[in-house]
């Protein structure tokens, strides 16, 4: 099996410049050029959705503060920016179980263990890619695959910051859903370096 790797990208990164990196990794893993890795980062504001006819969870398509991007993800429409992790995994499955649906869970499973040692219990929901904490959710995922290799990931509400843009939008497309974050859950400020740091702690154990 191979090792994982990790890459701190920083803050305030272009979601079309981060789309082609992650393009242009998948291809170098695929020729088993790199070892799979996963990008850590925050995004300048930006909104996203998979493609799909149905675009009714961005109603206001028109009035949005933030560009909107159609990407190659699963899913409906959802917000990425400062205050959020962004986690892509460029992972190649044939080296370890060529089963998406089993990445897409272990993703939820490092977010759900790093929510844990903060004090806050999160669950999953059936039928509904992502995890919760009671009808409040705290993180989305969304990937996509190319010949067993996989790109996009999660994204992790950390800062209260990251949670108005999702009020102009149907996030994922769940009527009715509170969107929350790391801070407004265990009531207190929170950087960005803790949570990584715990969170890649988590995926190394997930995926090790």
């Amino acid at each position: 099996m191979s090792s994982l790797t990790f890459q701190d990208l920083g803050t305030g990164l272009d979601f079309q410049e981060i789309w082609d990196l992650q393009e242009d990794l998948v291809q170098r893993r695929r020729n088993q050029k790199i070892k799979d890795i996963i990008l850590l980062l925050e995004h300048a504001p930006v909104y996203t959705i998979g493609r799909t006819r149905d675009k009714t969870s961005l109603e206001l398509y028109q009035n949005l503060p933030y560009p909107v991007v159609e990407t190659n993800r699963g899913g409906q429409g959802t917000f990425h920016g400062p205050g959020q992790l962004v986690g892509y995994a460029i992972i190649d499955l044939t080296q370890r179980i060529k089963d998406l649906h089993l990445h897409l869970r272990n993703l939820e499973e490092a977010i759900i263990i790093s929510l844990r040692i903060l004090g806050i219990i999160a669950t999953r929901r059936e039928g509904q890619t992502g995890v919760w904490i009671g009808n409040r959710k705290i993180a989305s995922l969304g990937v996509g695959v190319r010949s067993w290799v996989t790109l996009h990931g999660f994204a992790l509400n950390v800062q209260n910051l990251s949670l108005e843009p999702f009020q102009m939008i149907t996030p994922c497309g769940i009527d009715g859903v509170t969107m929350t974050s790391i801070e407004n859950e265990i009531n207190r400020t929170v950087s960005m370096k803790e949570i990584k740091d715990i969170m890649t702690d988590s995926l190394q154990k997930v995926f090790r």
